[in-house]
């Protein structure tokens, strides 16, 4: 992995994105995007994230955030390990899933092909952090993350998109509580 894509310096702010394996859509139903909104609430309250922005595509997540305890890339790592294993057993055990042996099947494939998986791979294994040094940056990344549902068409403002902190800079905290970066007013 490139040094560009490394946790460098733990106490800063960073953007990521990270994507499911083949770009597979699979938050398309209120179950799998609950899982990833309750891991959240976890990692804030268990393991000090600090969370400033976010958005839930249906087949990848966008997140600004940092760690209190100067560790991003444990976070990280835990939130991918336990949402992987949770929404896969979610696909197993959800009878109204039309999908679900295609899905199934898909990550396991993916598995096969990886040496360091066991059985089901659900996330590519890439994080792509880049730290955020300025405001202007910082702006930047948040802006991108909330027209990300605009750009892909499922929206024609970012307010409007469920599953992104653009609602909470609306005042509405209604899926997730975000922290206050401070000086984006």
């Amino acid at each position: 992995m490139s040094r560009n894509y490394k946790f460098l310096n733990p106490k800063a702010a960073y953007f990521v994105s990270f994507a499911t394996v083949n770009w597979i859509d699979v938050f398309t139903r209120q179950i799998y995007f609950d899982v990833l909104a309750q891991s959240i609430n976890y990692c804030r309250k268990e393991k000090g994230m600090q969370l400033y922005a976010y958005c839930f595509m249906p087949s990848h997540v966008h997140l600004v955030f940092r760690s209190s305890e100067e560790d991003p890339a444990g976070i990280l790592r835990d939130f991918k390990k336990y949402t992987s294993k949770k929404i896969l057993k979610t696909i197993e055990g959800n009878k109204r899933e039309s999908r679900k042996e295609w899905l199934l099947w898909m990550f396991k494939r993916a598995g096969v092909k990886k040496g360091n998986v066991s059985t089901y791979q659900f996330w590519q294994h890439h994080n792509k952090p880049i730290e955020l040094w300025s405001p202007k940056v910082i702006k930047q990344k948040i802006d991108y993350i909330h027209n990300n549902p605009v750009v892909s068409g499922f929206v024609t403002n970012p307010f409007d998109y469920k599953y992104s902190s653009a609602r909470n800079f609306n005042e509405d905290n209604t899926v997730l509580e975000i922290d206050d970066i401070g000086f984006l007013d």
